[in-house]
């Protein structure tokens, strides 16, 4: 649990209009794991020019004969972005699991271990993956502070936006989940 009592893992944080940070405006954050020590998430409404078959190929993997080839992968965030991350659908107990993986509580599974790259590419392993490369790093409290000063807004995440929902429709399909229309969100904080 996070110091104030809330535990928002599994939640999106979705960036209010007028964000001031440049690196998180416009963004949808799937948040991986939050407590007292701080937030971990990845972004996953910002493609970058290179797809998965391209950082596969850099891995010295090939996605040929898959569907995923062309997927884009995702600025996860601004920490570790030579680092790649790989949101997936929880395995089931008769499936593999891999070497590093983060088990979101009632989500998703993260692995940032080689293992699950060289599954996909032998067509095995998860069907429904967000690969970034970086993920957003929160520390202690400081989260908090940014939902306090009306930075994010949060809502429990709903897989089909991360996996179903094209690009562009991510942002304003997370804010449908609170019922928000994002023409009638203020860009400034205080102000109707």
């Amino acid at each position: 649990m996070a110091s104030d009592g809330i535990n928002l893992t599994n939640q999106f944080l979705i960036a209010m209009p007028g964000m001031a940070d440049d690196t998180f405006s416009g963004a949808v954050v799937y948040l991986c794991e939050h407590s007292e020590k701080g937030a971990l998430g990845l972004v996953i409404n910002k493609p970058i020019d290179i797809t998965l078959a391209n950082l596969f190929e850099k891995v010295d993997l090939s996605l040929e004969g898959t569907d995923l080839a062309d997927q884009p992968v995702y600025f996860g965030g601004p920490v570790q972005t030579e680092r790649g991350f790989v949101l997936h659908e929880r395995q089931g107990d008769d499936e593999q699991s891999f070497s590093s993986t983060l088990q979101v509580p009632g989500g998703l599974e993260m692995t940032t271990s080689k293992d699950v790259l060289e599954a996909m590419s032998h067509g095995q392993g998860p069907r429904r993956v967000l690969v970034t490369l970086g993920y957003s790093g929160w520390s202690a409290g400081q989260l908090e502070d940014e939902i306090g000063r009306n930075g994010w807004l949060t809502v429990a995440a709903e897989p089909g936006i991360i996996f179903d929902t094209p690009v562009a429709e991510r942002y304003d399909r997370a804010l449908g989940l609170l019922g928000v229309d994002p023409r009638m969100l203020s860009q400034e904080a205080g102000h109707a």
